[in-house]
């Protein structure tokens, strides 16, 4: 993160009613969250996303949701981050995470994709890994059989019960690690942030 120049913070997800609720867009509740405690409106639209200009912290911040597909979400964001001069480098994106357990978030930088389609596209989309990223924990599934479901069914499935109860959470704490990430830059975050127990 640089200075006093604008971020971008980004929450990956599908668009559609339908997709609203389900675990693959956390980011965007993550997102929205950041806007309603800003007073931002996610009403303007450029790029095939949403997204609102605001102040966290003292810095300006611009705040979208990518509403083309997540496996699309790098278009967007590239040429929104060109418009605004942008940095990839001061770019935050929030996305699920089912390589960590649920409620766990972890701040990692230049990282690869790690099978997530969102990033993956974000990568292609930008030539580079060197944003930073607030990885939310899904977990995965076992099921009965000890064997494991499909990827896809879990992701776009609603949260469980026992998920619900600590949804909100999650939630601030993802959005508390943006808050730290922008306040006391990357590598400060990370220390705070990453040894946390999400029980």
């Amino acid at each position: 993160m640089s200075g006093s120049a604008p971020k971008l913070i980004a929450g990956l997800g599908n668009p559609g009613r339908e997709y609203s609720q389900t675990r693959h867009n956390i980011g965007f509740q993550v997102v929205e969250v950041l806007a309603r405690n800003a007073r931002a409106d996610l009403d303007k639209k450029r790029f095939d996303a949403v997204y609102a200009k605001t102040r966290i912290s003292g810095q300006t911040v611009f705040l979208t949701r990518p509403m083309s597909y997540m496996n699309r979400s790098g278009f967007p964001l590239q040429k929104l981050a060109s418009y605004f001069k942008i940095p990839v480098q001061d770019i935050i994106v929030i996305h699920d995470d089912m390589d960590l357990e649920f409620g766990k978030i972890k701040i990692v930088k230049s990282r690869g994709h790690g099978g997530h389609n969102g990033v993956r596209s974000i990568i292609e989309a930008f030539g580079s890994r060197d944003f930073v990223r607030v990885r939310v924990g899904l977990g995965r599934p076992l099921r009965s059989d000890g064997g494991r479901p499909g990827v896809t069914g879990y992701v776009l499935g609603k949260f469980s019960p026992r998920e619900k109860e600590i949804l909100d959470t999650t939630i601030e704490d993802a959005v508390q690690a943006c808050i730290l990430i922008l306040e006391k830059g990357v590598t400060r975050a990370m220390n705070l942030v990453n040894s946390k127990d999400p029980s």
